[in-house]
């Protein structure tokens, strides 16, 4: 049996992934759990927290090409533990790589075992990686970002002078009303610059770029089914994100975060912000909810958020929606969007 064949059936047969990403809310017996008195360290927390059962790290980039048009990237690694050991060899990994452009979506997915150097991630200096894949610098101030597939190579350098943003109570995000939690906070300040290399050309790009870090054991509940999620770079210069995870009962859960133009975090209480689905696409055999209506009367937010290109599907071995937004309405801007569950 390959590598690649035994990783598979890990994935599709463990706990986090029978059920796609409704098994976020499997057992989380032997592992560690969210702490609401914990406090991030750095850099130690940038790196990988094997006593959890899952952990990734998130990147996506809204870029704007040498040739006018809009791009966007994403680049993700999934840590899975295999039983509460802690060691290495007992670690699953899958990373997906994703370009998002006017004529068509790409992306390539990699597996990996823990405890062969095929996949890891240190804090200190900063390096996560999948194969040749790669985020990597000093610090995670100033990375280096690198992924390929069949159709695509991108190669981009994101850098800031913030510090990283605590989501939910000083990094404890709440996912549920029976207190489901991660430990979770992002960087949504990265200027980047670099190049995306097609079969036919390559583009010199520019703009911003969001990481996210987050681990738990079990952040969702068992009748939670997926979830629908924003990051959103406004013009005036604040940040939001919003996190809408939805339950098979029909019922709702919403949080989310205001970020002031100088890194200070606002933390939403459940329900303060609301996502309502105004109009759907025909995408990958599924009906999939492309334009929302997001509002937010504390900060006279009322938005549209518009996919911009609503066939960005990720055919991976857990399926979800993935891509770029425009922001239209009393506050504009650009972001991304991630749909699970459909």
């Amino acid at each position: 049996m390959s590598v690649r064949t035994l990783i598979l059936l890990v994935f599709l047969t463990g706990p986090v992934f029978a059920q796609g990403f409704a098994g976020l809310g499997a057992s989380s017996e032997g592992y560690a759990l969210p702490d609401p008195e914990t406090r991030f360290q750095f850099p130690a927390d940038h790196g990988a927290h094997p006593e959890f059962r899952i952990e990734w790290w998130y990147v996506t980039a809204n870029l704007k090409g040498d040739d006018g048009e809009d791009y966007g990237l994403q680049w993700t690694l999934f840590r899975n533990a295999l039983a509460p050991t802690g060691r290495d060899e007992d670690q699953a990994w899958m990373a997906h790589a994703a370009v998002s452009a006017p004529d068509g979506q790409r992306h390539a997915e990699r597996l990996a075992r823990g405890g062969i150097g095929q996949a890891g991630v240190t804090g200190d200096p900063f390096r996560a990686f999948i194969d040749e894949w790669v985020i990597e610098g000093p610090s995670l101030t100033d990375i280096r970002i690198f992924a390929q597939g069949s159709d695509f190579t991108y190669e981009i350098t994101a850098k800031t002078n913030h510090p990283v943003v605590p989501q939910g109570a000083g990094g404890f995000s709440v996912k549920s009303e029976a207190g489901r939690a991660s430990h979770y906070y992002s960087q949504p300040f990265y200027k980047v610059e670099g190049a995306i290399t097609f079969p036919d050309r390559t583009v010199a790009v520019t703009g911003q770029a969001w990481l996210d870090r987050e681990w738990s054991s079990a952040p969702l509940t068992a009748t939670q089914t997926g979830w629908d999620w924003i990051s959103l770079h406004q013009n005036s210069g604040e940040k939001l994100m919003g996190d809408r995870l939805s339950d098979e009962s029909g019922d709702t859960y919403t949080v989310g975060t205001w970020i002031t133009p100088d890194g200070q975090p606002e933390p939403l209480t459940p329900g303060q912000l609301t996502m309502t689905a105004k109009e759907t696409s025909e995408v990958a055999g599924r009906t999939i909810p492309t334009t929302w209506q997001v509002e937010l009367p504390d900060k006279n937010f009322e938005s549209t958020i518009a996919a911009m290109y609503p066939n960005s599907w990720m055919e991976t071995l857990v399926p979800y929606w993935e891509g770029p937004v425009t922001v239209e309405g009393t506050h504009d801007g650009i972001g991304y969007l991630e749909m699970s569950g459909y």
